[in-house]
């Protein structure tokens, strides 16, 4: 197939859209952080759930931006055969592989909150993990019940939902194999920066929890065999997503 390069004006929108989702994205998580938390029954957490959700929204929208802006190619494409398109051959494989299990992961883990959370102690339901231990029973949080489950489950759906209908809308356009490949490597770099530093939230939550007591049983276990190697997993694909997001690769003829 026939690349057909983007004109550099394109190339410049596209990479002032990225960074101006990344600053408003470092700008926004701040202020949502310094929410007052008597909005949230005077919950310290909550405003963070807020910041990590509201950074990584900024951006995807940052990203999906400058696809936008981007215009299609205007010259004729030749084709060397009649091979269907697919969304998968144009995405980074090992990266994509990492995020999508730790997209799963997120998941299973807000899952397993939500099934074991119970009220805090004033009452405030799912917000707190109860455990007896040495006799007490006694609810500690924060825990990723209903509470904060709902605001990342929402952003995690909405997020990925506008990155699968960008990714196809790349895959099927005009354009060079070349150009649809880095789209979608950018693509997929969005979506890591809204999916990772949730799931490092979230482990860390329940890391905390669990913790500070000896009484955990299985979900110590868990704890120790799941949460701590994904963490450092999010760390790494963090990285990655930030890199590829703020350094568009170079156009090839």
């Amino acid at each position: 197939m026939l690349d057909t390069p983007s004109p550099p004006a394109s190339r410049h929108r596209d990479r002032y859209a990225r960074w101006s989702g990344l600053a408003t994205g470092a700008v926004a998580a701040p202020l949502l952080a310094a929410m007052p938390t008597s909005w949230f029954g005077d919950d310290l957490s909550m405003p963070i759930v807020f910041a990590i959700t509201g950074f990584g929204l900024c951006a995807v929208g940052g990203v999906l931006l400058g696809d936008a802006l981007t215009p299609r190619p205007q010259e004729a494409v030749r084709t060397a055969d009649l091979a269907p398109r697919r969304v998968r051959d144009h995405l980074p494989p090992r990266a994509t592989a990492l995020l999508l299990l730790q997209a799963v992961s997120l998941v299973v883990l807000l899952v397993i909150g939500l099934a074991t959370a119970s009220p805090d102690l004033i009452g405030r339901t799912g917000r707190a993990l109860t455990l007896t231990c040495d006799g007490v029973t006694k609810p500690i949080g924060p825990w990723p019940g209903i509470f904060y489950a709902t605001p990342i489950l929402a952003s995690l759906t909405l997020g990925s939902a506008a990155c699968a209908w960008t990714l196809r809308r790349i895959a099927y356009r005009p354009g060079g194999d070349q150009q649809r490949r880095d789209r979608s490597w950018v693509i997929t770099a969005a979506w890591g920066l809204l999916v990772s530093p949730q799931l490092l939230f979230v482990g860390l939550m329940m890391a905390t929890v669990l913790l500070h007591t000896s009484c955990a049983g299985t979900l110590g276990t868990v704890t120790a065999l799941l949460i701590y190697p994904l963490g450092l997993l999010a760390l790494m694909t963090l990285a990655w997503c930030l890199f590829t997001v703020v350094a568009p690769r170079a156009p090839r003829r």
